[in-house]
């Protein structure tokens, strides 16, 4: 990283803190979707957020700079910052009130960066790049295709974060403009901190997910391994949008903010019990950490496993009669996420039939299914458990008791499998439990997942 640029100081603040920030490569081509997609979705917010943004030349600005027009319309204040080129200055989007330039000078590390900072009330997102110098493109050097640059950095809606960036963007215009930095300090403290909900993220999220595939589609690179690697950082990024989006929702509940890890580390051991073949394995991890974003929950419902929910229209041409439920359908515009979406939607059926959505019983209900529903209670019940004065071992033994008692709604062989885990934790074992690296969500997607959903005689067996 280029010292003094934004993104150095970022990493640098965070280098040594309970919460590090890992990076990502991206090609061009990843960038101009998701900048695409968040810029766009400020056309819907009646908010008015606040821009920051570095073009690392003006003539990528200029490129933009009608787009830029109508964002500014919807915009409280936008600040474009670049190395000028001709027309930079000249440009009527340039000449807008709520529109202000940064020229940067030659030898600013910033020149390097390709920044996106949105601060609403509703909703928090930032892209935050850094051009690979000529010496780590290798042997190979500069690639010749535009779309094929690469830039290293992250891209996050998670608030604290991104307000710590732009005051950051903010201490680095104060050295060409202060008086705009200070008129810049006072629009963000007068945007409250943004609170935010599974609806306002699912929207975003759905955008991003389409420019990402849009981006897939209108690929047109020379040789197919090329075309490969750009299309398989879409197809990560894509993973990454749902996985940001499930890590805030964790981080938003105060009470049990390690809920999806926990619960993925348990639903990968049981599976690991149960003998399921690694491929199931990843895709159970990957519906445990997305196992919350359904919105039409209410809170109670994401956060206490044990409340009903209210019944969803149902679509008859889904696989297992889905509902159709926004969270999972979002999930359904990915087609390796489909079964994902199935295992997440199928989650709050009970064995004995009662329970929602679509009222499946037993060995009906896919097995993934199952398994997530019975972790994910359990999770929940040693979490509040944890204030209590028992021991591990007696934590793990109520949040058991708790569990069985509930034979209506769990499969009893997994019940079985449980008592053989909780006895492990009882004696020491310890959960592979690892904090998601959403800038490599890739690791989670099997190359074998096709299309289709599995059916339940696929998924709704284990081994005896």
């Amino acid at each position: 990283m280029l010292e003094g640029s934004i993104l150095q100081l970022l990493e640098t603040a965070h280098r040594h803190s309970s919460r590090p920030i890992h990076f990502g490569v991206y090609y061009k081509n990843t960038l101009v979707a998701l900048c695409h997609a968040l810029e766009d979705h400020i056309l819907t917010d009646e908010n008015k957020p606040l821009v920051i943004t570095a073009f690392q030349r003006g003539k990528w600005y200029l490129e933009e700079a009608e787009r830029y027009a109508d964002i500014a319309n919807h915009s409280r204040q936008i600040v474009i910052m670049a190395s000028p080129d001709t027309g930079f200055a000249e440009h009527p989007t340039s000449q807008l009130s709520n529109v202000d330039l940064v020229a940067l000078d030659a030898t600013d590390p910033v020149t390097q960066e390709w920044h996106l900072i949105i601060l609403s009330p509703k909703y928090t997102a930032m892209v935050l790049c850094q051009e690979l110098s000529i010496a780590d493109y290798g042997s190979g050097g500069i690639p010749t295709s535009d779309l094929e640059r690469k830039f290293y950095g992250l891209w996050t809606f998670e608030p604290t974060l991104v307000r710590e960036t732009a005051e950051l963007a903010i201490a680095h215009i104060q050295k060409y403009n202060p008086e705009l930095a200070e008129n810049l300090l006072s629009d963000q403290q007068a945007i409250p901190p943004a609170v935010i909900t599974s609806e306002n993220l699912l929207t975003v999220v759905s955008r991003v997910v389409d420019y990402l595939k849009t981006g897939q589609e209108q690929l047109s690179i020379p040789t197919a391994l090329r075309q490969k690697a750009l299309d398989s950082n879409l197809l990560s990024n894509e993973v990454q949008a749902f996985l940001r989006m499930a890590q805030l929702m964790d981080l938003a509940d105060i009470d049990n903010p390690m809920a999806a890890e926990e619960v993925s580390a348990i639903a990968e051991t049981m599976g690991q019990l149960l003998d399921l073949p690694a491929w199931q394995i990843k895709r159970l991890k990957l519906a445990a950490l997305l196992h919350r974003i359904d919105p039409l929950r209410t809170a109670q419902s994401v956060l206490t496993p044990a409340a009903s929910t209210q019944p969803q229209e149902i679509a008859p041409s889904c696989p297992l009669s889905c509902p159709l439920i926004p969270g999972a359908q979002v999930l359904r515009k990915m087609s390796r996420l489909r079964a994902v979406a199935q295992i997440i939607t199928h989650q709050t059926e009970y064995w004995d039939g009662t329970g929602e959505p679509a009222g499946l019983a037993g060995d009906a209900i896919p097995l993934e299914s199952r398994i997530l529903a019975l972790v994910a209670d359990f999770q929940w019940r040693v979490n509040q458990l944890k204030s209590s004065q028992q021991n591990r071992a007696e934590i793990f033994a109520q949040a058991l008791v708790e569990c069985r008692q509930q034979c209506d709604r769990f499969d009893p062989k997994l019940l079985d499998a449980l008592t053989l885990l909780v006895m492990g934790l009882q004696q020491g074992l310890d959960l592979p439990l690892m904090t998601s690296k959403v800038s490599t969500g890739m690791w989670l997607i099997d190359s074998r997942w096709d299309s289709q959903s599995k059916t339940s005689e696929e998924i709704g067996s284990y081994p005896q």
